[in-house]
C-alpha cells in the first residue's frame, strides 16, 4: 500500500472515483441552480420627520390642522427598507383638491413606495379646517425699546416704509388680528438716528402670533434721535467778602447764556446755570476763567468755562470833622444837656470809593441820640450815625453822656 500511495496516478484515479460517487448521491430535480428561490430577510423600520405635502386650491383656500412632518413605519424585505430609508423617494400627502369649506377628517396617504413594502403613517388621519382665503391691508406700528436711547437724547416718532402691508390668511384668523408690529431689535445705545429693516409680527389681542402671509414681510424703520438741549442764562454768584478796603464795582462775563444737555425731565426743571466768584481773593481789577457749574442730571454744558472781568473801586479814607449830634425822642416836659462830647459834635471816619469820599460833607450825615423812655438823671446813650450808603462810617465816639431835667417853663 505504501508503494501505491506514493504513485501519483493512483491518487488521481482514486480522487476521480470519489467525485463520481458524490455526484451520484445528490438528487436531481431537473432545475438549474439559478432557478433556486431563496426567501429574502423580512424587517421593520420607522422613519421620522417625513414631510407632508398638501394638495388644494391654494389661491382661494387656507388649510390648517395638517402636521408638517409625520412618522412612517415600513415593513418588508430588508434591502427594500434600506433603499427607502436612504433615498426617501416616496411621498406622504393629503389630497384636498375636492375638499369643501369646513372642518373634516382626512387620511394621510403614501405613494411612490415599493410594492414589496407596506407603510403605516402616524398619525394615519387628521382633522383639518378648510377656510376661505382673504387678503386685507393693515397699518404697521413700529416698536422699539425706549431704554436703548442714550441718556441725554430723545427719539421722535418712528417712520415706517411702507407703513401698510397686505396680510393673507383664513378669514377667521384675519378677523383676530389686533396688532401688526415691526419690531426693531437694536442692542447698542442710540445717540443718532437709525434706519434698519424689521420683520413684521402679526398678533391677536393676547399677543399670540398668527399664522398668516404678509407682503412685504419686512419694512424699513427710521427712528429719529436727537440730543436734548436747552439755552439758559448764566448767573454770577458772589461768594465771600472782599478784603478790607476793596469794593467790587462790577463783575461781567463774556458769555451770558449756556446750552445744557440732559433728559427732557431735567431740562424742564433747569432754568439757569452759574459761575461763582470768590470775592475774598479779589484785590484789584482782574479777569478770571471760571467753570460753568451745572446741577445734577445735566450731562453736558457749552461753554464749559467763561471769562469774568472784575472791576474794583478805588478806596479812600477821610475824617469828617464837627458833625453835630442832635437829640430825638425827648418828651416836652424835659430838657437834656449833652455833657460829652462837650461841643455836641463828633468826628466820623469814612471809607469808600474815592469819588464818594471826596464829595462827602458834614451835612450828609445824620448823627443823633434817642432819649425816648428815659427819666430824669444822667445817662449814657448810643450815638447813631446815618450817611451815604456806599460809605463805611465809624464815629470817633460811640456813646454820649447826657443829663435830663424837668423843664421849668
Amino acid at each position: 500500500m505504501d508503494k501505491l500511495m506514493d504513485n501519483p496516478w493512483f491518487i488521481k484515479i482514486l480522487a476521480l472515483v470519489l467525485a463520481v460517487l458524490l455526484y451520484s448521491s445528490v438528487p436531481h430535480t431537473g432545475k438549474k441552480i439559478t432557478d433556486v428561490n431563496v426567501p429574502g430577510e423580512q424587517s421593520t423600520a420607522t422613519i421620522t420627520n417625513i414631510p407632508v405635502n398638501v394638495y388644494y386650491d391654494t389661491e382661494n383656500l387656507v388649510v390648517s390642522g395638517i402636521p408638517s412632518k409625520v412618522e412612517i413605519t415600513l415593513k418588508g424585505p430588508l434591502t427594500h427598507i434600506q433603499s427607502a430609508k436612504a433615498l426617501k423617494n416616496f411621498e406622504v400627502y393629503v389630497d384636498l383638491t375636492k375638499a369643501k369649506v369646513g372642518k373634516q377628517k382626512v387620511k394621510l396617504k403614501v405613494r411612490n413606495l415599493s410594492d414589496k413594502l407596506t407603510a403605516t403613517v402616524k398619525p394615519s388621519s387628521v382633522n383639518v379646517s378648510v377656510q376661505e382665503k382673504i387678503t386685507k391691508e393693515f397699518k404697521v406700528e413700529a416698536e422699539y425699546n425706549t431704554g436703548q436711547i442714550e441718556e441725554g437724547y430723545s427719539a421722535g416718532q418712528p417712520v415706517v416704509k411702507p407703513d401698510n402691508v397686505k396680510i393673507t390668511g383664513a378669514k377667521s384668523v384675519i378677523d383676530r388680528i389686533t396688532y401688526v408690529k415691526a419690531v426693531l431689535e437694536e442692542k447698542n445705545k442710540l445717540r443718532e438716528s437709525i434706519t434698519e429693516d424689521a420683520d413684521i409680527q402679526v398678533l391677536d389681542k393676547d399677543l399670540n402670533k398668527l399664522n398668516v402671509k404678509v407682503e412685504p414681510d419686512t419694512v424699513e424703520i427710521t427712528i429719529p434721535v436727537k440730543v436734548n438741549s436747552k439755552t439758559v442764562p448764566i448767573n454770577i454768584v458772589r461768594n465771600g467778602t472782599a478784603p478790607e478796603g476793596v469794593t467790587i464795582e462790577s463783575i461781567d462775563i463774556d458769555e451770558k447764556e449756556a446750552t445744557i444737555f440732559g433728559s427732557e425731565t431735567v431740562l424742564d426743571k433747569t432754568e439757569k446755570v452759574r459761575v461763582e466768584v470768590d470775592l475774598s481773593k479779589i484785590t484789584d481789577n482782574t479777569t478770571l476763567t471760571l467753570p460753568v457749574i451745572i446741577s445734577n442730571g445735566i450731562t453736558k454744558v457749552t461753554p464749559q468755562t467763561v471769562k469774568a472781568t472784575v472791576v474794583v473801586k478805588k478806596q479812600e479814607e477821610k475824617t469828617i470833622s464837627d458833625v453835630p449830634v442832635t437829640i430825638k425822642g425827648l418828651p416836652d416836659e424835659y430838657e437834656a444837656t449833652i455833657n460829652d462830647p462837650g461841643n455836641q459834635m463828633i468826628d466820623i471816619l469814612v471809607n469808600g470809593p474815592a469819588t464818594a469820599v471826596t464829595r462827602v460833607k458834614p451835612k450828609d450825615f445824620n448823627v443823633y441820640i434817642d432819649l425816648s423812655d428815659l427819666d430824669e438823671g444822667e445817662h449814657d446813650v448810643d450815638i447813631h450815625v446815618e450817611g451815604p450808603p456806599d460809605l463805611k462810617m465809624k464815629p470817633t465816639k460811640s456813646s454820649a453822656k447826657i443829663t435830663i431835667n424837668k423843664n421849668n417853663a
